[in-house]
């Protein structure tokens, strides 16, 4: 595809539009969105309203309705309705808040308890071996509080080890390293044949994907609102429980294990003794965090945007062709250059992002970044897994250069340069430079 060809697909965009919601340097091209969501236009002054009105001058009274300004008390309610769309889900199975960690560790510990409370022998969490790191030590750490083993599998060889004695499927949906996908239903299906139950981190795939949880068969879910939900650094993440555990839990008096004061029953009576609170409530922990709360919902605000125009099935559409001709502009002008795609080149297999092996990954991404083009790095994955791409081998041991592709602001021609560029850099060897051998402490 030529450059005007891209600028062609731009013009009759319907997505286009949606590009004006967001704050984006002029003198950039963005691909990093799988990292860090863009800036909202609303959020700037969404913020500045919570802090300078209902801080400053409701001050406490801000937590309860006050005229026309609905209270901070019914923050996480209110943005889990806007959420719930997007996982497919209804709104009294999802809460808002907390870190995608802490969510983790609180699903993860109902979710065994749930599994075990039939089948005690039942005492191990599988999981695949180049999960993103902080999934799989919450594991462990879940593990050793239950007595239970956390078993790291290739994701192949993960169906069939689903036995007797596993409690648990965790997976990614979406693997932060290769942009692999996995298949939810399938996977689900298999982990419930073997009497397991599963739990999704969908910090890749929640606003990039179309998700339908219930449908595929999900027990319990998490994901973060930084990236793909546009929430800003260090947004509040999510969880996600099926409504039959939330019954379950109830009816034999399950807890989660983190026992605040915001999942209890009734918080403002300060009781000594802790009463979980109803449905999706008792996993709530502490505080709201309402700065980042609010900005989260300018995040998802754009989505409301997005739906007369097609909603999640479009801008999933669009991401597969961004990607696409990424990954064909790419092909066409840095063949022999030391790239190796480890995303699956099938659309159906991949989540919304393309990463590339090279052997100096690091300074090749500084390169581009000076040049305008921001995409982002992972270092080599010391467990070894191998893919093997269409074109040649490469291995999750070597470094990555990681490309994401948002459909609320990418736009083709952003795809195209980014390839271009790319190919620029390889070409001239401009990533030799002495400066851009420097590590940041952030890579």
């Amino acid at each position: 595809m030529t450059r005007d060809a891209a600028l062609a697909r731009d013009a009759a965009d319907p997505l286009a539009p949606l590009r004006e919601h967001f704050i984006l340097p002029a003198d950039a091209v963005y691909l990093d969105g799988n990292s860090l969501g863009a800036l909202p236009r609303a959020t700037a002054a969404r913020l500045q309203a919570v802090i300078a009105e209902e801080w400053g001058e409701g001050l406490i009274r801000s937590w309860n309705a006050c005229a026309d300004r609905a209270g901070w008390i019914d923050l996480p309610q209110r943005i889990a309705a806007k959420l719930a769309p997007l996982l497919g889900a209804g709104a009294a199975e999802v809460l808002v808040g907390d870190s995608t960690s802490v969510n983790l560790y609180k699903v993860l510990g109902a979710a065994l308890q749930i599994a075990r409370l039939d089948a005690p022998q039942r005492r191990v969490i599988v999981t695949e071996r180049s999960n993103f790191p902080t999934d799989l030590y919450i594991a462990e750490s879940v593990a050793r509080a239950h007595g239970c083993e956390v078993r790291m599998l290739e994701a192949d060889a993960i169906e069939t080890a689903l036995d007797g004695h596993v409690a648990l499927l965790l997976l990614t949906h979406v693997h932060y390293r290769s942009g692999r996908l996995h298949d939810m239903a399938a996977l689900s299906q298999a982990a419930h044949a073997a009497g397991a139950l599963t739990v999704w981190d969908l910090a890749h795939s929640a606003g990039a994907l179309a998700l339908q949880l219930g449908d595929d068969g999900a027990d319990f879910a998490v994901g973060c609102g930084y990236k793909y939900l546009n929430g800003g650094p260090g947004a509040p993440a999510f969880l996600w429980v099926h409504p039959r555990h939330l019954v379950r839990m109830e009816r034999d008096g399950l807890r989660q294990p983190l026992a605040g004061w915001f999942g209890h029953a009734a918080p403002f009576e300060f009781a000594p003794a802790y009463r979980p609170a109803p449905g999706i409530a008792r996993f709530a922990c502490g505080t709201p965090p309402v700065l980042s709360m609010a900005a989260l919902e300018c995040g998802l605000d754009v989505f409301e945007a997005a739906q007369p125009l097609g909603g999640l099935a479009a801008l999933r559409a669009k991401s597969l062709a961004l990607a696409d001709l990424f990954i064909d502009h790419v092909e066409a002008r840095c063949a022999g250059l030391g790239l190796a795609l480890t995303t699956p080149r099938e659309p159906a297999c991949r989540g919304s992002q393309a990463s590339y092996a090279h052997a100096d990954a690091w300074p090749v991404m500084q390169a581009l970044i000076e040049r305008g083009v921001i995409g982002d790095y992972r270092a080599g994955d010391p467990t070894h897994v191998t893919h093997v791409t269409h074109a040649t081998e490469a291995t999750d041991a070597q470094s990555l250069l990681r490309f994401g592709f948002t459909p609320l602001y990418t736009r083709h021609v952003d795809a195209w340069d980014g390839a271009e560029a790319l190919a620029q850099v390889l070409e001239s060897k401009a990533w030799q430079a002495p400066r851009f051998q420097r590590r940041s402490a952030v890579t």
